[in-house]
């Protein structure tokens, strides 16, 4: 890649990118080299597993006032002007919801109405899962197709969830697995953070060689692989470090806005 690459297009994960989970917090580092991104000219997309309620707040801490927000791994649009999803594509959970109960016994599930919340079959944590919950039998929670569903699989740790789940194929639907915690995110079939950065690089008329993109989460890989030049924090997984162009200090060390500032210098 040229040395003088700067991207039009750059799409930001949230959690253990932008924002450091063990403090929650934004480093004032990464606040500046976004915004001198932005102020580059750059398109700034925050791409990220998060509910639209979730993210809404990130958008208001970073200043960002234009633009597209990418939530729940794809599956909603979110026009940051107008703090209001544009569209939503939604699926009929029921039976990756019954697949899950069978392979994760004890699990607990949450389906996402946007702008709204979440339906829950057991509370969680608020920290972790954006918005009201609404305690719902677990039958009712798909009664209607949904954008996102989420399974936490209580008292067990990503690891042995991700094995579990290994080689089990879910009908209609595309899964992650998360990284740091047990849980697994579906959204519909065929939708990721890369499927849906493509889509929206198409119809803002960007070259495909003029995009960046940067996360650390299983949930990245695919939008690490679409982008021109795609890069993992240093914590990451293994595996996605070596699927990324290059891989890049940790959030602990602000390396999300290391990169940043070589780019828009």
């Amino acid at each position: 890649m040229s040395v003088d690459f700067k991207p039009d297009l750059v799409a930001l994960d949230i959690d253990g990118t932008l924002l450091n989970p063990d403090t929650d917090t934004i480093s004032d580092a990464v606040k500046a080299a976004v915004r001198r991104a932005v102020d580059s000219g750059a398109h700034l997309v925050l791409a990220t597993g998060r509910a639209f309620l979730g993210t809404a707040p990130v958008l208001d801490e970073l200043g960002l006032t234009s633009g597209f927000a990418l939530c729940s791994n794809g599956s909603v649009l979110v026009d940051v002007a107008r703090r209001e999803p544009v569209s939503v594509a939604s699926f009929d959970a029921t039976p990756v919801l019954r697949a899950l109960q069978e392979h994760l016994p004890g699990a607990i599930f949450a389906a996402e109405d946007v702008g709204v919340g979440n339906l829950v079959s057991a509370p969680f944590d608020p920290d972790k899962l954006h918005g009201p919950q609404r305690i719902t039998p677990i039958d009712e929670l798909t009664a209607h197709p949904v954008p996102r569903l989420i399974a936490e699989w209580t008292e067990h740790d990503p690891a042995e969830l991700a094995e579990t789940l290994a080689g089990v194929r879910l009908p209609s639907c595309t899964i992650s697995v998360d990284t740091y915690e047990p849980w697994v995110t579906v959204v519909p079939e065929g939708l990721s953070k890369g499927a849906a950065l493509e889509k929206l690089r198409t119809e803002l008329g960007i070259a495909a060689g003029r995009t960046f993109a940067a996360g650390d989460g299983t949930n990245d890989f695919e939008m690490l692989s679409w982008a021109a030049r795609g890069v993992a924090m240093g914590q990451a997984p293994l595996d996605l470090r070596a699927t990324a162009d290059d891989t890049i200090g940790t959030v602990a060390e602000d390396g999300l806005a290391v990169e940043l500032d070589r780019l828009f210098a």
